[in-house]
Order: C-alpha cells, then structure tokens, then sequence
C-alpha cells in the first residue's frame, strides 16, 4: 500500500514530465465513453450495465444489457458500435458470451444461444440447443480441457447455481445443477441491501463469472443491488469449477461507492492482449429509474497469494490504458492530473428550480444542473478562482426532459467550450459544434494545456430537451500547496453489528477530499474510498474479518501521504 500511494505522489507532483508518455497512450475516465441509448419508457433516461468483454480476432468485443447492440474496440479505450437486429433477445437483461473455435456464442437470461464468426456484422444465427433450462444472468466459462460450464443466478433468496453443458450436444446440461453460492448477510455486510447496506435485507446475489487462475477456479457474483453505489462484485474460489467454494475474505473485491458516479458490481474480469487483467462493470445513477446505468473499466491485479484486488478510487479520473504488459500492483495508471472544478463558483444562462449551476461541480452524479430550454446559446460557465493549467475537460451531459425513446438513430450534442482569464474576452479551446459523435460522458484530453481561470461551455443545436449536464469536470495540475496530514483519526466498530464501522478525523484545511484506504490483517489494501467530509460510516465488512484504516487528503494539487 505504501509504494502505491508513494507513486500516485510522484505522479502527481511529476504529471508534466510524463506528458510525451501520456500521449503515446490512451486517455479515458469513467463511465466509459460509449454511445448510451435511450430507453423505452417515459421518463426518458439512457442504460448500460451488466456488462461482458472478450477478446476475439484481434478485437475487443463489450456487450451490455439493453443496449441495441454492441461494441468492438483494438485498445479498450475508443468504441465503434455495432448495431444488432439478429439477436432476437436482445432485450433480455444480462448477456454472456463465450470464445469457442472461431466462433462467438451468446446468451443472454432465457434458454435461446447464437453464435456468429463475424461479430462485426449482424449476422448471427440462432442454434439448435437442448438446454432446457431457463436462467436469468448467465455466464459461460470454457475450461483449458474443452469442457464448458454455464453459472447463472439473480435473487435475494435463491443461491448461484452452475453446471456442465455439452457444446457438442446442444449445449445439453451434464448431470444435475449444483448451488455454488448462498446468501450470507449476516457475515457478509456488503450482501446488505441499501445505499450504506443499512436496510437489514438479503441483497440480491447476482451476475456470475468465472476465472481460472493459476489452476484454481474464481467465481464472482454481484451485490446488494444495482441500484445502491455500494453494488459490488465479491469472489469465492474453489480446485474446481462446481466447487465446493469457498469466500474470499477480500471480497467485495470490486467495489467504488465513492467519488463522481459509484458502483462496480455486475462485472466480468477479462484479459486483454497484453496478459492484463480489467474488470468491466455496472455503474450507478438510478434517479430517474432504477436501471438508468453506465459502464466502468477498471484494472485488475493479482496478489501472490492469488487473490484478485482493483483499482477503482480514481478511475473516474483520468487515466492510461496500457499499451504493453504492466504491473496493475505497482501502477494504478492514474495520469496524475487533479480535479480543479470541485466546488468551484458556477454561473449559467438560466436554471432550474432542482437543477442548480453548482451541481456540476459537487462531485454527484445523482443531481444535475438543467437549464431552462434546449436552445442554442444556453451556456455553463466555472470560475477555477485563479489561472489554472487544464489538461483535460470530461463533460456529463443529463438529458433532461429528453423525448429520445428506443429504437432511435444515435444523437449527438453539439456544443464549444471556451476559455478566458477575466471573464470577458473569451477564446475556443474546444469546437463540437459540428460533431457526429454520440457521447453522452466525454473526455476531451486537450493536446496542449491550456491556462485560463473561466471555461464556458454553450450548445450549439436545438435539442429534443433541456441542456443538462451531470458534471463539468476540469483536470490538471493545481500547482499549489498539499493539504496537510490527516490527524484525529477514530476509528468505532459497531459492538452490536460487527459488520459496520464508523471513522472520523479533523477537517484538514485547504483538503478537497479523503481518501480512506481499507487494508486486511496482513496489510494488503483491500480498498480505497473517496468522500467529501470528515466522517464516513460503512456496513459493507466481514463480520469476523479484521481492518485496518489509513486517511488521506486531497485537493487539486495532490494528495498528501501520511504514511511513514
């Protein structure tokens, strides 16, 4: 934990000096900057989650649920689309996909599977099968001798479940289905339902995935729930691939509830063609409906004890994606660049009442200014408070009161953001005002920094709604002092409920934020959590597990490492 904190420092402090580096590599932030699409149902909102990747001849292939398609990358970090009609289910919700001799098999919940040799056009075939058995969020997993398993499960009663099916016969089921996983609330805080996983309810476990590493077999499963930010994916391990299982005790493993849009459960943990391991998963807004979602990608790496540990803390910062084998455990790949648009003083044409300016700036996704109308020339303007030097701008654009509904062609904003040093004299630093794209959650790395202390951002069409945005977030580097070292750290586990922890600290002046590392018995961290206050109360632990806190500080400059 030391040295990865110790280079995230140096990163920071250095960001300059690794620019030609940055270049030579790809830029992205979570959510991942995809095409969204709109839904059905009225209120309008867009959906992405549950969430598969594979590599297959030389691509990368991302099929997510109701999503009209799916995507194709060589990098993991630019997206082409790929619209699909020849999957008749492909409403239904969580879909898997499986490599096997040249050909790309899918599932999604309910019995029907297909295949194509060309997933880069829409020409898939439904197979003769005989599974017969009708499972909801299945996952396939192909062993190193041929054998295929399917795993499946969605419930806050009923356990993940696995088995055998024969690829040669129809995908037939061998033998009778085992239980693999039960509910475990009790023990397992993070099985709890509720923002915090306060509501004292059985989750629902969910999502299954395996992974063999090193001779061993991983099977990780989601929960509470897909709407909470504290959706997580958990790990059990087993000699083989029906089990027995046993837990993990560094489970949730993938876990993000905090920081600028949370979640990370409902995931698939994947190679790429370096011999990296990334998780993608389910990321969290649910406000204008329980599934409205994106997608996050994460790295991965495992410990020599073989257990598997993400990043997630700043992945909703900039950061590279590798072009070569890399060492996730020594590197978190952040680029070192610091949010300089937190709490910022925020102006803008006209608002809602609900909808207010400063919302781009407060970190939440959950709450989102609105202007007025969608008209051309209404505009969002951040004052940084001095002359910053701006590396990267990610705009969050809302949606609001948007008549978009599925099935529909791809919408792209159109829009400039302009920079200045008073607040009068403006120049263009960005110019979509002719794009085709459709982003929703973009991230513009600038080729050259910029120095300005004012950015505006104003669109530039008539829109089928309101100009919205979730977060207008700056990037770069503050150049400023470091807050100071946390002091007054307390920590309280819950007498009465072992699974809940409270910890505070003393407000450090000039700190943006903290960073509250969790770390096991041994030392290793488990995970990194960002928030706003000095306070934070957590039920997602082990009952009978043991932890270990540390507490960071932040602001635009850096963060300061209090570990000795």
């Amino acid at each position: 934990m030391k040295k990865y904190l110790l280079l995230f420092v140096c990163l920071v402090c250095g960001a300059a000096s690794f620019q030609p580096l940055l270049r030579a590599q790809s830029i992205v932030a979570n959510p991942m900057e995809l095409n969204y699409r709109f839904q059905f149902t009225t209120p309008g909102y867009r959906e992405a989650a549950d969430p598969v990747c594979e590599y297959f001849h030389g691509k990368y292939y991302l099929f997510a649920s109701h999503s009209g398609g799916y995507w194709s990358s060589t990098d993991l970090a630019h997206w082409a689309f790929i619209p699909c009609t020849t999957i008749a289910e492909l409403e239904a919700y969580a879909p898997s996909i499986l490599v096997r001799d040249d050909m790309l098999y899918y599932i999604a919940s309910g019995t029907k599977i297909y295949r194509t040799a060309h997933p880069d056009n829409d020409e898939w075939e439904q197979i003769p099968t005989k599974f017969n058995l009708s499972v909801t969020d299945p996952a396939f997993f192909q062993d190193a001798d041929g054998k295929v398993y399917l795993y499946w499960g969605c419930s806050d009663k009923d356990p993940i479940m696995g088995v055998e099916v024969n690829p040669l016969d129809g995908f037939a089921p061998v033998g009778t289905p085992q239980t693999l996983i039960l509910h475990n609330q009790a023990k397992y805080g993070w099985e709890v339902q509720g923002d915090n996983n306060n509501l004292g309810t059985s989750g629902w476990n969910e999502g299954p995935a395996m992974l063999k590493y090193s001779g061993k077999y991983y099977l990780q499963y989601a929960s509470p729930g897909t709407q909470f930010r504290v959706y997580a994916d958990g790990m059990y391990v087993s000699d083989n691939p029906l089990g027995p299982f046993t837990y993990l005790e560094n489970s949730p493993f993938s876990f993000k509830p905090g920081g600028f849009i949370g979640g990370a459960g409902h995931g698939h943990t994947f190679q790429d063609k370096y011999g990296n391991y990334w998780h993608v998963a389910s990321m969290k807004i649910s406000q204008r409906h329980s599934f409205e979602r994106r997608l996050g990608l994460f790295p991965v790496y495992i410990t020599k004890d073989g257990t598997f540990r993400e990043h997630t803390v700043w992945t909703d910062y900039p950061f590279t994606v590798p072009n070569k084998k890399t060492d996730f455990e020594k590197n978190d790949l952040s680029t070192g660049w610091n949010l300089l648009s937190y709490d910022k003083p925020v102006l803008a044409s006209s608002f809602q009442l609900g909808f207010l300016p400063s919302y781009t700036v407060n970190e939440q996704v959950e709450n989102w200014w609105s202007a007025q109308t969608g008209h051309s020339g209404e505009w969002l303007q951040v004052d940084l408070k001095k002359k910053q030097e701006i590396r990267a701008i990610q705009v969050n654009f809302a949606d609001e009161d948007f008549t978009i509904r599925a099935p529909h062609p791809l919408f792209a904003y159109q829009y400039k953001i302009e920079a200045s040093d008073d607040g009068e004299k403006w120049r263009t630093i960005v110019d979509k005002t002719h794009n085709t794209k459709d982003a929703g959650h973009e991230l513009i790395v600038l080729t050259k920094a910029v120095k300005a202390r004012y950015l505006r951002i104003t669109n530039a069409k008539e829109l089928p709604g309101k100009f919205s945005i979730y977060g207008f977030r700056v990037f770069g580097n503050g150049k400023g002092d470091l807050p100071k070292p946390v002091t007054g750290i307390n920590v309280k586990r819950n007498p009465d409920d072992t699974r809940r922890f409270s910890i505070s600290w003393d407000r450090q002046k000039h700190a943006d934020g903290y960073i509250i590392n969790v770390t096991d018995k041994s030392g290793q961290l488990l995970n990194s959590i960002m928030v706003h206050d000095n306070q934070y109360e957590g039920g997602w632990f082990n009952a009978d597990s043991d932890y270990s806190f540390t507490v960071e500080a932040f602001n635009e400059n850096g963060i300061k490492n209090n570990i000795k």
